[in-house]
């Protein structure tokens, strides 16, 4: 565990460049970092993971001026960058031919997915390193993702190398993630940045839950950010033996085993914050099954509920 100090930032730093695994918080949620010019840390990442190598990573820099030496902008690019950045919003862009990145970072594609985060450790860390990160969540694929520095411990044990302390992630969900290789602006993870805010600068923008069998960024695949226990969506009730996660004033008796409110006042900020270590919780009760009342699927609902399904699709 390294405290966010100067000395821990710089340490961490170090770790990366030596092709070492470093989690540390952004403002979505705790990061697996590796070095993404780096095929073996790339690969460690994957590997930590239990990760299929078909599941691109994003790669985070500390600004726009980096950001623009490892992918290609036209003018929709700059515009979402100059509104959103640093934020909780990544975009899929064309990779600039003789690319140093690891092709493991893109999954052996043409684009490559780019974050500047806005944490500002997060924003150290990057500076200290001195060149591109790929870090998703850092957590066992298909697993609930992190928001705290125990959430990463807990899943990942010794896998990673080091973990920066940073406190309980602020949004809690992971990026928006638009894919601009085409004419056409396509969300292809919902998130915190809207598409009604991203219309507003740059046009119309398609939303897409994408190709699960073969996506081209991170959290497309059909059965994502998982419990152990079953996710039973829309419940209006707990049967005998679950769990349950809840939202808004609680209008009825509860007969599970456990009951965590994602926020009483039906705040759909503060649910989104609390979602995966809500889930986290409840799944630690020892219920096979968490059943979930239903969200508005509105706002950052849309956001909420593509984790949810997810979380409830059939594993293989």
């Amino acid at each position: 565990m390294l405290p966010t100090t100067p000395t821990g930032i710089a340490r961490a730093g170090e770790l990366l460049r030596a092709g070492k695994l470093v989690a540390f918080p952004t403002e979505t949620v705790y990061g697996l970092g590796g070095d993404a010019t780096d095929d073996r840390a790339v690969a460690a990442i994957f590997a930590a993971k239990g990760r299929p190598q078909f599941n691109p990573l994003i790669a985070h820099l500390p600004d726009l001026a980096a950001a623009q030496s490892w992918a290609l902008f036209d003018e929709r690019a700059l515009e979402l960058a100059h509104q959103f950045w640093p934020g909780p919003l990544t975009m899929v862009l064309p990779r600039p031919a003789n690319s140093a990145l690891s092709l493991l970072v893109s999954a052996g594609l043409d684009s490559v997915a780019i974050r500047v985060p806005g944490h500002p450790v997060a924003q150290a860390l990057l500076r200290a390193a001195g060149r591109p990160i790929a870090a998703p969540s850092a957590n066992r694929s298909g697993a609930v993702s992190p928001t705290t520095p125990h959430h990463v411990l807990e899943s990942l044990g010794d896998r990673v190398d080091a973990v920066v302390t940073g406190g309980k992630c602020a949004v809690g969900l992971e990026s928006t993630v638009i894919d601009l290789t085409g004419p056409e602006p396509v969300v292809l993870r919902p998130g915190a940045v809207l598409p009604e805010e991203m219309e507003r600068l740059i046009g119309p923008v398609r939303m897409s839950a994408g190709d699960p069998t073969a996506p081209k960024a991170p959290g497309q695949l059909e059965s994502h950010y998982a419990p152990n226990a079953a996710v039973r969506l829309n419940a209006k009730s707990a049967e005998e033996g679950e769990a349950l996660l809840t939202f808004g004033p609680d209008r009825f008796v509860f007969g599970g085993t456990a009951r965590l409110n994602l926020s009483p006042q039906g705040d759909l900020n503060e649910a989104a914050a609390n979602l995966f270590s809500h889930l986290r919780q409840l799944d630690q009760s020892g219920a096979p099954r968490i059943a979930v009342m239903a969200i508005p699927d509105e706002g950052l609902g849309v956001a909420i509920n593509d984790r949810l399904r997810r979380a409830a699709a059939p594993r293989g």
